[in-house]
C-alpha cells in the first residue's frame, strides 16, 4: 500500500498546533519575585495623614469599600479588563457598599457627605477605575440628574432601584459630533400627543449597552433649548452598541446609542431641564467626583510600586535601596498628598456653598495632569512588568488616559478656569469671532 511522504506545510501544522493553546504560565509562577495586583497591597500612600481630615463616618466608609475592592474586585480585574467585559456579577458586591446615589438624601439613597461620596470614589478607583467610572456614571450623574432636575413622582419611581443597583442608569449627552462643545448637540425631541419623540445620535455613553434607564439630553424642536428625558432601554427604535479596540477603561462598557423616532411619554421628560445650563447643577458635582478618580488611581499604582520595589531584587539588592528609584517614589508620594488636599478642599468649598465652576474645573484637570506623572513614573519603576496589566501599573496607566479627557479635557477645562479668573471666554477660535461680523 502506497503511503504519501509528509510535506512540510503538514509538518509545520502538526508543530504548530502543539503549541498553539497552551496556557500563559500562571503570573506568581512566571515571575515569583514579586506580588501581582490580584493580592491588591496594603495602603501606603497617606504619609500626610490625610486620615485625620475625615469624620469617623467617612473613615468608616474608606475601610469599607477598600476591603470590598481589594477582596471582590482585586483578583478578577485584570482578567476583565483584557476580555474588555464588564463583570456583572461583582454589580450586588458593589451595591453592599451603599454609595449609588452618594450625596442624595431619601429615597433610599445613602445621603452622604461630598467628601464621604469622594472617597469612597477614590478607593474605588485605587483598585480598579473602570469600576469606579460605572459607579459615577450611575450615581454622579445619571440618578443625580433624576434628584436634581426630575419631579417627586420620577424620584420616587427610579431612585430607589438605582441606589440598591437593582437597575442600572447611563447618561447621554456627548454626541459623534460634539464633545468638548456638548451644548450645540443635534439630537432632537419634537412634541407629540402624549409625549416626546427622540432622533439622534449619542456617543461614548457608559453603562449604555445594559443600561436599564437612560438618561438623555436633547434639542427642544419648538424653544431650541436643551431638554432632559427618562427614556428605558426596551423603547422601541433605541439601539445601543458597544464601541471596540479602546486601551483604556476596557472593562467599562462605552456605547454609541441610535435614537430612531423613540416615543418617551410626558411622565418621563425631566422639569428641570430647560436649557443646558441645567446640566451645570449636575456636573458641577460630577466633576468633583472626577477630580477624585486620578487620586485614587494615583494612590494605587503607588501602593503597588512601594510594594514592588521592596520585593524585586536586581544586582543583589531590592530595587527600593537604589537612589533613582526612591527619589521617584518620592515624587509619586509627594504628588499624592498635595492632589489629596486639593481634592479635600474642593469638596469643603462645595459643602459651604463657596465652590465656583473655574474651582471643580481647574481640581479636575490638574489632578489627573498630577496623576499622569505619577503613573507614567509607576510605569517607569517597573521596568517590563510595568506593561502587564497583572501589576496594575499598566492598566492604571491606560485608564487614566480617558479620564484625563472626559468630563471636560484638561484643556477645556483649563479654559473655564481662565475664563473665571480673566473674565475673558476663549473657547471658540479669534477668526471665528471675526468671520461671523464679515
Amino acid at each position: 500500500m502506497a503511503t504519501s511522504t509528509p510535506k512540510h506545510g503538514d509538518h509545520f501544522k502538526e508543530v504548530m498546533s502543539s503549541h498553539i493553546g497552551l496556557p500563559a504560565l500562571d503570573i506568581s509562577a512566571a515571575f515569583p519575585q514579586a506580588t501581582p495586583a490580584s493580592i491588591f497591597p496594603p495602603s501606603a500612600s497617606d504619609y500626610y495623614q490625610f486620615d485625620d481630615l475625615l469624620s469617623p463616618e467617612e473613615r468608616a466608609l474608606r475601610r469599607k469599600v477598600r476591603e470590598v475592592m481589594e477582596k471582590e474586585v482585586a483578583p478578577i480585574m485584570a482578567g476583565y479588563w483584557e476580555k474588555a467585559e464588564f463583570p456583572f456579577h461583582v454589580i450586588p458586591k458593589l451595591a453592599t457598599l451603599s454609595v449609588a446615589g452618594g450625596t442624595i438624601k431619601g429615597y433610599g439613597c445613602p445621603g452622604l457627605s461630598i467628601t464621604g461620596s469622594a472617597i469612597a470614589t477614590a478607593e474605588v478607583a485605587r483598585v480598579d477605575a473602570s469600576c469606579s467610572t460605572f459607579i459615577l456614571v450611575h450615581s454622579s450623574l445619571a440618578m443625580l440628574t433624576i434628584a436634581l432636575c426630575g419631579s417627586e413622582a420620577q424620584k420616587q419611581k427610579y431612585l430607589p432601584s438605582l441606589a440598591q443597583l437593582h437597575t442600572v442608569a447611563c447618561w447621554a449627552l456627548t454626541e459623534p459630533d460634539y464633545g468638548s462643545d456638548a451644548s450645540s448637540l443635534r439630537t432632537i425631541a419634537t412634541k407629540v400627543t402624549g409625549g416626546w419623540v427622540i432622533d439622534g445620535q449619542k456617543r461614548w455613553i457608559g453603562n449604555s449597552t445594559f443600561a436599564d434607564v437612560l438618561v438623555v439630553f436633547a434639542r427642544n424642536m419648538s424653544t431650541n433649548q436643551i431638554n432632559g428625558f427618562i427614556v428605558k432601554k426596551d423603547a422601541p427604535g433605541l439601539r445601543a452598541t458597544k464601541i471596540e479596540n479602546k486601551i483604556g477603561l476596557r472593562i467599562v462598557q462605552n456605547g454609541d446609542i441610535l435614537f430612531k423616532k423613540v416615543f418617551v411619554p410626558d411622565e418621563d421628560r425631566l422639569p428641570g431641564v430647560n436649557s443646558f445650563q441645567d446640566t451645570n447643577k449636575v456636573l458641577a458635582v460630577s466633576r468633583v467626583m472626577v477630580a477624585w478618580q486620578p487620586i485614587g488611581i494615583s494612590m494605587g499604582v503607588f501602593d503597588m510600586c512601594h510594594r514592588y520595589l521592596k520585593e524585586r531584587k536586581q544586582f543583589g539588592a531590592p530595587l527600593a535601596a537604589f537612589q533613582i528609584n526612591q527619589e521617584k517614589l518620592v515624587r509619586m508620594l509627594g504628588n499624592i498628598q498635595a492632589m489629596l488636599l486639593v481634592g479635600w478642599r474642593l469638596c469643603k468649598l462645595y459643602e459651604s456653598g463657596k465652590m465656583t465652576p473655574g474651582h471643580a474645573s481647574m481640581g479636575k484637570a490638574w489632578t489627573s495632569l498630577k496623576a499622569r506623572e505619577t503613573v507614567s513614573l509607576g510605569r517607569e519603576l517597573l521596568g517590563g512588568n510595568g506593561i502587564l496589566a497583572d501589576f496594575l501599573v499598566a492598566k492604571a496607566f491606560c485608564d487614566l488616559e480617558p479620564i484625563f479627557s472626559y468630563e471636560g479635557t484638561y484643556d477645556i477645562n483649563s479654559l473655564v478656569t481662565a475664563r473665571e479668573i480673566t473674565g475673558f471666554a476663549s473657547f471658540k477660535p479669534a477668526v471665528l469671532g471675526k468671520a461671523s461680523r464679515l
